[in-house]
């Protein structure tokens, strides 16, 4: 295969990697918390002065640098669930997982059998104090406060932590709604805290369908192009046999 035919190839593989994130976009448009991903794209060139014939100049094959999610905020849903949290602006929840902490937005939240708040994995809603809040069954009516200090007709059991990144585009996504930092987050100087209510997916499926079937026909057009590119350097081989017979 000749140069426009690696081109093209390079294409298809970024393509097909748009295509499979989109995809994963549509599967998650009911999903809690979940942040829409979305593929960067950039040349990498192959420099004329590297190539093994005289006077080449350079070539430019597609590459999918980086796969980033949008932080954008998703609607909220009111659900009068007393264990459904939404953070209203910026701010992530922080989540003891066995990697070790981790950070999301989906607040659908649930009690363990341990009275612990966790979320539907098993894994334990922190304190301020990173310790997980626990709720006892004699603590039957939860309120939460807009700071995110939750407390039952006992008292206070505890304050959820919030937190915030400087960069956002830094963290790394596991899973569908949870995401590791490299870096200490910072403390939500004044969180706002909603009970009752969760913030749903930031997908809108209308715009990713539209995306969906754009990439899609960009994918056929390009594996028409490497057929057609197939079957020109087939012929050609052809004439020349012919011609040398």
């Amino acid at each position: 295969m000749d140069t426009p035919g690696h081109i093209a190839l390079s294409r298809l593989a970024a393509q097909q990697r748009s295509i499979d994130t989109i995809s994963l976009n549509l599967a998650n448009a009911n999903t809690p918390g979940f942040k829409a991903g979305r593929m960067m794209f950039d040349d990498w060139v192959a420099r004329g002065a590297g190539l093994a014939r005289p006077g080449a100049r350079d070539v430019h094959y597609v590459q999918d640098r980086a796969t980033y999610r949008d932080h954008a905020n998703g609607r909220m849903t009111r659900t009068d669930n007393p264990l459904d949290i939404s953070i209203g602006g910026d701010g992530f929840f922080v989540i003891d997982t066995p990697r070790g902490e981790r950070y999301t937005r989906s607040g659908r939240f649930t009690l363990a059998p341990d009275g612990r708040v966790t979320t539907s994995e098993g894994y334990a809603l922190m304190s301020v104090e990173n310790r997980p809040i626990v709720v006892t069954e004699q603590d039957t009516r939860l309120t939460l406060a807009a700071d995110g200090s939750l407390a039952s007709e006992n008292g206070e059991l505890g304050r959820i932590r919030i937190v915030r990144f400087d960069d956002l585009n830094r963290l790394r996504p596991e899973g569908e709604v949870l995401f590791a930092a490299d870096t200490p987050p910072r403390a939500a100087e004044t969180p706002r805290v909603v009970q009752g209510m969760v913030e749903e997916s930031n997908v809108e499926p209308v715009m990713e369908m539209t995306r969906l079937m754009a990439e899609v026909r960009e994918f056929q057009f390009i594996t028409q192009f490497v057929e057609r590119e197939g079957e020109r350097q087939t012929n050609m081989i052809d004439r020349l046999l012919r011609r040398r017979g």
